[in-house]
C-alpha cells in the first residue's frame, strides 16, 4: 500500500512542537510498494506551507531526500483502503465492455444471428434424412434442459426458486412455448425454411388481432395499415412457392398463434425472476407436455425403422452428433437473443428481429440451393419490408408512450 500524501498550497495555523508523549513518540509509516516501510520520527516545530502527510504537516527540511522521495510519489487508492482522510477522489478503472458498449452489443446480435443460421441450417438436413418433427422438438429441448440442470449445479446462473403459484404462470406460457415449438419444426420438416420464415412474418398481424380483440387494447390505424403488405406478401409467396404444401402452411400459422398467446400469457406472468431461469423453467415443463404426443405418433414407427433408417444414412455416430448440436443450437440462439434483446431499446430490437430473419431466409436458399420463383422473391420482400414497417412503427408508438408517462 502506498502512502497517502497531498500537496497544500494554503496556509496552516503554525503549530509551535509536537507534545513528548510519556511512552513513546509519535511516528509516521510510509509504505510504498517497491521499498521496505520506513519510519520517521516528527520533532521540531513546523513552518507554513509544509507538506500535509497523514493529516500532519512536515517542514521538507525535516525529511531525509530518501523518505521526501517515497512520500512524495502519487497515491492510487484501491478499492480495499478505507475513506480518505483527505477527501480523494476514487476513480475506478474502465473495463473494456464499458468502454465499447457498441462493440459488445454488436457482438450480441451477430452471435444471435449466427446461431440461428446454423441451427435453422442443421435442422433442415436432419429432417431431409429424419423427418420426424415431434422427436426432434424433444431433443431440441431435452437438450436445453440438460444443459440448464449442469448451469444451475455448478451456480452459473444460481437457481432462482418457484412456488406454486408462479408455476400455475408458467404452464400456459410453457403450452404455447411447446405447441409453437412442435409446429414450428413441422412446418420445417415438411417445406422449405424459407418458406416457413416468409409465413411466420405474418406473427405480428397475429399479435395485433389478439392484442385489439382478446386483451381490448385499442391499435392505431397505422399498425393496421403497415400489416397489409406483410399479408399481401405472404400470399404472393404462398400462392407460387415450389415446396408449398398445406401441412407445412397450416403448421406455420397454427405456430404463429401458439407464439402470439405465448405473449399473452408472458405478460400475465411478469415476475421479479430473470429471463434465464424463466426460460429455464419453460422448458422443463415444454418437454414435459411434447413428450407424450412424441410416443404417441411417432413412437412405433422410429422403433419398427426411424432410427435404423437413419443411422444406416449417416452413421451412429453422426446421427447422435447432429441431434445434440442441433439441440444445443437451438438453446444457446434463443438464450442469446433473449440477453441480446435486453441490452437494446425496443426500435433497435424490432429491426434485429426483421434482420435475423431475412438472415434466415437469404442463407437456407444459399446453402440448400431452394429455387424460388420471382414472384415468391417479390412476395417475400414485400413481406419482410412489411414487417420492419410495422416495427417501426410500434417501437415508436411505444416509446412515445413510456416518455408521456415520465413526463
Amino acid at each position: 500500500m502506498e502512502s497517502r500524501v497531498l500537496s497544500r498550497a494554503g496556509t496552516f495555523s503554525p503549530l509551535s512542537h509536537f507534545r513528548k508523549l510519556p511512552s513513546r513518540e509519535p511516528t509516521a509509516v510510509f509504505y510504498n510498494s517497491s521499498v521496505a516501510p520506513v519510519t520517521a520520527k516528527a520533532t521540531g516545530s513546523v513552518a507554513d506551507g509544509g507538506n500535509l502527510v497523514w493529516g500532519r504537516q512536515l517542514r521538507p527540511a525535516l525529511i531525509s531526500p530518501a523518505l521526501k522521495k517515497v512520500i512524495l510519489q502519487p497515491c492510487h487508492a484501491t478499492a480495499a483502503e478505507g475513506g480518505d482522510s483527505a477527501g480523494e477522489a476514487k476513480v475506478a478503472p474502465v473495463g473494456f465492455f464499458s468502454k465499447y458498449p457498441a462493440l459488445v452489443t454488436g457482438f450480441f446480435f451477430f452471435t444471435w444471428y449466427f446461431l440461428n443460421v446454423i441451427f435453422n441450417i442443421l435442422n433442415k438436413k436432419i429432417y431431409n434424412y429424419f423427418p420426424y418433427p415431434y422427436f426432434v422438438s424433444v431433443i431440441h429441448l431435452a437438450v436445453g434442459v440438460v444443459y440448464c440442470l449442469i448451469s444451475w449445479t455448478v451456480g452459473l446462473p444460481k437457481r432462482a426458486p418457484i412456488d406454486a403459484n408462479l408455476l400455475k404462470l408458467l404452464i400456459p406460457v410453457a403450452f404455447c412455448h411447446a405447441l409453437g415449438h412442435v409446429t414450428s419444426n413441422v412446418s420445417f420438416a415438411a417445406v422449405a425454411v424459407s418458406f416457413t420464415h416468409t409465413v411466420k412474418a405474418l406473427e405480428p398481424f397475429f399479435n395485433a388481432a389478439a392484442s385489439q380483440f382478446i386483451l381490448g387494447q385499442s391499435i392505431p390505424i397505422t399498425l393496421w395499415l403497415s400489416l397489409a403488405p406483410v399479408v399481401l406478401g405472404v400470399s404472393l409467396a404462398s400462392l407460387t412457392e415450389l415446396s408449398f404444401n398445406w401441412l407445412g402452411f397450416i403448421s406455420a400459422m397454427i405456430s404463429n398463434i401458439s407464439f402470439t398467446y405465448r405473449s399473452i400469457y408472458s405478460k400475465k406472468a411478469m415476475t421479479g425472476m430473470d429471463s434465464t431461469n424463466i426460460y429455464a423453467y419453460i422448458s422443463i415443463i415444454a418437454l414435459i407436455v411434447c413428450l407424450p404426443p412424441a410416443i404417441i405418433l411417432e413412437g412405433p414407427t422410429l422403433l419398427k425403422h426411424g432410427f435404423s433408417d437413419a443411422i444406416a444414412q449417416v452413421g451412429l455416430v453422426k446421427f447422435v452428433t447432429d441431434l445434440f448440436w442441433v439441440g444445443m443450437f437451438y438453446h444457446l440462439y434463443n438464450q442469446v437473443a433473449t440477453n441480446t434483446l435486453e441490452r437494446v431499446a425496443p426500435l433497435t430490437h424490432a429491426v434485429g428481429n426483421v434482420l435475423k430473419r431475412v438472415f434466415v431466409i437469404g442463407f437456407s436458399i444459399v446453402i440448400f440451393g431452394n429455387k424460388i420463383s420471382t414472384q415468391t422473391g417479390i412476395g417475400t420482400a414485400i413481406a419482410i419490408a412489411g414487417v420492419a414497417l410495422y416495427s417501426l412503427i410500434k417501437a415508436k408508438l411505444e416509446e412515445e408512450k413510456r416518455q408521456g408517462k415520465a413526463a
